[in-house]
């Protein structure tokens, strides 16, 4: 037992369950995939030449992760699979923290581990894991601020909290450069903790002295990317907010969580047993409801998505197994049938709507007696706890309400929230329902498991037959720049020939958007071919072959799909009219 606790082996042990799905996976491609192919371009200029330089993709500050991205370009070269790979090494790291914080929590060893393993083997978390978008780096931004203030608020003596207050804000500081939403740790959650802690003076005066200097830094940051040509302003409020629409897809964004979560909402769904029966025949037929409008929506009723929420736009976890935001013709086959997706969402929202039975008074699991909480020398009372995360997601919630107004809100958003959320629930079910998370959750951990690899595997075999398609037509001596391979291909492309994207919302240099001249009538449609000027396609990609001017003359190229009845095929298609003698 000394052995381990002294080498921390249970969060070890996480974090190797993370690398051995990843590898298992096999997450490599040499394109970009969504955001992440101008970032690992910058990483490789960084590499290069020593400069941080932006190519007009990058609205996050990226900041430390390019550096540890040039690191691994250093050591393993320059391949988009190698500057991911510092990817999966900081989501390593923060599996091992997050068991660590759960457990500073007051949640027990036991408890922490399967926790962990649900955030953390969840198809959201372990796609993005091997990806070089700027979330992960930003959660473990979030969670090691979260670990330094929870370590404050448990230290013995006022030397103790201070210098942990200090770490926290110094990590918070340098790790949230990757992704500025993060320094909510500084702002929010290290002031939440100096409230906590303002009966010792000197924790509070030293505490504050700290916070200032962080503020400091960030302003200090602020003021130096505002200063860098080529970045994207941050989202402006829209000057029309629709109220309605808003609410709506901030809902959807928030459903997306309990998928998240899955396994440890599933834990919930037997202390309905107990409940009344007019309370179970009610949220009977709130589900049977739901999943009816969901299974036959119409255009009265209008559209009740079915899990994984939401289901296009640009989510990463989806129906199609895939990457929502790949913008290539053609509809992708699909991953989820439709009774996979009603059970899954039963499971969902019948675990959300038995959270909300069992909190309220009346319906408690245990009306005269609560089970005796598991007690240890870190636990914290739930007040502190409620100070020190609900102020941080109020305050992340209220930074993306912005993106609602035009629909850019994403399910990889939900980290941050998903970590709160995580946190409060094992709890809440340690305390109140269960002392041990029973096998059931364990068995839901690695259904989820085998999903998610599923997915990445997938996800990343579609975009290695996009890779093979290019090569075809550039051996048949077509030009990446006649080719709409999807906007993450086309950017790649695009800054093979400029310094930059052509982005129109660039403030600084004020010369740098220039006005694409639209494509002839008779072209397919090409999306965002105003930011990628230099690309005049004669070809696309499609998941069918029918669209546009109908099949080119090239094999298609076929992919495999784990769990899946049957691999598919990407397929060349024409985007202007055969020339006719």
């Amino acid at each position: 037992m000394q052995l381990v606790r002294r080498y921390r082996i249970p969060a070890l042990f996480c974090a190797l369950c993370v690398l051995v799905c990843e590898l298992v996976s096999r997450p490599y491609a040499n394109m970009g995939i969504s955001d992440d192919g101008p970032y690992i371009l910058m990483a490789q200029t960084l590499a290069s030449t020593g400069h941080v330089v932006y190519n007009g993709w990058a609205a996050a500050m990226i900041g430390w992760q390019l550096y540890i991205g040039a690191v691994f370009i250093k050591i393993f070269g320059s391949s988009f699979t190698a500057v991911r790979m510092s990817t999966l090494f900081v989501s390593l790291a923060t599996a091992f923290l997050l068991q660590r914080t759960l457990v500073r929590s007051g949640i027990t060893e036991r408890n922490a581990v399967i926790a962990t393993l649900a955030l953390a083997l969840s198809p959201l978390y372990l796609l993005l894991s091997v990806t070089y978008m700027s979330d992960i780096f930003g959660l473990f931004a979030a969670l090691i601020c979260l670990y330094g203030c929870l370590r404050a608020l448990q230290s013995a003596t006022p030397r103790g909290a201070i210098l942990w207050l200090c770490f926290a804000v110094a990590t918070n500081a340098l790790f949230g450069t990757a992704r500025q939403i993060a320094w909510l740790g500084v702002l929010v959650m290290v002031p939440s903790t100096l409230w906590l802690l303002r009966a010792q003076r000197r924790v509070l005066i030293a505490g504050s002295a700290a916070t200032l200097a962080g503020a400091l830094f960030i302003f200090a940051c602020m003021q130096w990317l505002k200063r860098q040509p080529y970045v994207l302003p941050p989202q402006p409020l829209p000057a029309h907010f629709p109220l309605a629409s808003s609410l709506l897809t901030l809902a959807d964004f928030f459903l997306a969580i309990p998928f998240l979560l899955l396994p440890i909402m599933a834990l919930f769904l037997p202390t309905l047993r107990k409940s009344r029966p007019a309370v179970l025949a009610i949220l009977a037929l709130v589900l049977l409801g739901y999943l009816f409008l969901g299974i036959y929506p119409s255009h009265l009723r209008g559209n009740f998505p079915l899990e994984p929420t939401m289901g296009g736009g640009g989510n990463w976890i989806s129906v199609h197994g895939i990457h929502e935001g790949h913008q290539l013709h053609g509809n992708p086959p699909l991953f989820l049938n439709v009774p996979a997706q009603a059970w899954i969402t039963l499971i969902c929202f019948g675990g959300l709507l038995a959270i909300l039975v069992s909190l309220l008074p009346f319906y408690r699991m245990h009306p005269h007696s609560t089970l005796p909480s598991v007690k240890s020398p870190q636990d914290l009372s739930w007040k502190q706890l409620a100070i020190l995360l609900v102020p941080f997601a109020f305050a992340y919630t209220a930074l993306l309400i912005p993106r609602t107004a035009t629909g850019w809100i994403y399910d990889r958003y939900t980290l941050e929230l998903g970590l709160v959320a995580l946190i409060c629930l094992v709890r809440y079910f340690q305390e109140q329902i269960q002392s041990r998370i029973p096998l059931l959750g364990i068995a839901l951990v690695a259904t989820m498991a085998v999903l998610g690899v599923a997915i990445t595997h997938n996800h990343f075999s579609v975009y290695r037959a996009r890779v093979a398609l290019a090569a075809e037509l550039r051996a048949n001596g077509i030009p990446d720049t006649s080719v709409d391979n999807g906007f993450e291909q086309n950017f790649i492309v695009e800054l093979q020939h400029a310094d930059h994207i052509n982005d129109k919302t660039i403030v600084y240099p004020s010369t740098a958007y220039v006005p694409t001249p639209p494509l002839p009538a008779s072209t397919c449609k090409m999306f965002w071919h105003d930011k990628t000027p230099h690309i005049t396609p004669i070809y696309g990609i499609s998941f069918d072959p029918h669209p546009c001017y109908g099949p080119a003359p090239f094999a298609p190229a076929v992919y495999t799909r784990w769990l899946a009845s049957s691999p598919e095929a990407l397929y060349v298609v024409r985007y202007t009219p055969v020339a006719t003698p």
